[in-house]
């Protein structure tokens, strides 16, 4: 079982948002990528979320994939985290490669 990690050394809540805050081009399939992240977060996440092991959550790993690598490779590495975050799965803090 692992510990439950502390959040308070995350930069975005102090700004009020719990995804990446940084630059990202704004290409057509970054933007779907992250309309159908946030369409999750507003939605389903709080019937179905609460359970990630990870910090940062997934959903806010799949926004942050997304916006720095693309709808494909970041896509990839989101559904890479979330197998990882199942029963018998990692746990802890899960940063995104800022290079590949």
């Amino acid at each position: 079982m692992c510990p439950e990690p502390k959040r308070s050394g995350i930069a975005n809540l102090a700004r009020g948002s719990r995804n990446w805050q940084g630059r990202w081009p704004k290409t057509p399939g970054r933007l779907v990528g992250i309309f159908l992240i946030r369409i999750y977060q507003l939605t389903l996440s709080g019937f179905i979320g609460h359970s990630c092991r990870h910090i940062p959550t997934c959903s806010e790993y799949g926004y942050e994939a997304i916006a720095r690598h693309g709808l494909l490779v970041g896509g990839w590495l989101t559904a890479r985290r979330v197998a990882r975050c199942g029963p018998g799965g990692t746990c802890g803090i899960d940063n995104v490669p800022e290079k590949l």
